[in-house]
């Protein structure tokens, strides 16, 4: 599950990091509570590399409303290929979702849920699938995060995780080497991701601020 996450490093940054040439409406940076069906920074590639804002939520084409169907922000690796809503976009519409680190909540006996924040040494490139949704006139590019079950350390906070493209492979999953990018979807090598506990301010999709990030002792 990858269903809230922050992204710090400016725009500019991005767009040298991944050596794309960015649009002029991104999003707002830093932002440290980045929630579902907002515009979010993605890494597209056609003839060229391309720094885009894109709806998280995935809509299918046949969605007659962006309500008429489930949420879809998140897609199962392991079902992607197969299900009618991602197989055409896992072949021909992948693309990277930069991030600084996402959150996951546990419970404690009393049912009360704690965020933790998840993040890497370094920026992350989330592996994501895309599609264009809507009439012509209002046409919107909308896209979800690839999941997959996660590995042992992160399975203390979630049994999901997302799927972690490493920089080497940036280019096969974004379509510039071939399409064969089955491999790339697992979960991400143990030591890769920490974790720590943070305000549970964060529960609320309306919270911001750096603070939102720091860890945080009950």
């Amino acid at each position: 599950m990858c269903g809230r996450f922050a992204i710090t490093l400016p725009t500019d940054a991005m767009a040298q990091l991944f050596d794309a040439a960015p649009a002029n409406d991104m999003p707002d940076v830093p932002n440290y509570n980045v929630c579902p069906t907002t515009g979010v920074h993605v890494v597209m590639s056609d003839d060229t590399r391309k720094l885009v804002t894109m709806r998280w939520g995935f809509l299918p084409h046949w969605y007659k409303s962006p309500t008429e169907g489930p949420l879809l922000i998140n897609a199962r690796a392991e079902t992607i290929a197969e299900k009618p809503a991602f197989r055409e976009a896992c072949r021909a519409r992948r693309c990277l979702i930069p991030i600084s680190g996402f959150y996951e909540w546990t419970k404690d006996e009393a049912g009360k849920r704690w965020p933790w924040y998840i993040q890497g040494p370094q920026t992350l490139a989330l592996a994501g699938v895309w599609q264009d949704w809507g009439p012509d006139d209002a046409r919107q590019r909308t896209c979800a995060v690839v999941t997959i079950k996660a590995n042992e350390t992160m399975s203390q906070v979630h049994h999901r995780m997302p799927v972690v493209i490493d920089q080497e492979d940036w280019g096969l999953w974004l379509g510039e080497e071939g399409f064969g990018a089955a491999p790339l979807m697992k979960a991400a090598d143990e030591d890769l991701l920490s974790f720590y506990q943070v305000d549970p301010k964060v529960n609320s999709n309306r919270a911001q601020g750096p603070e939102l990030i720091e860890p945080f002792h009950a």
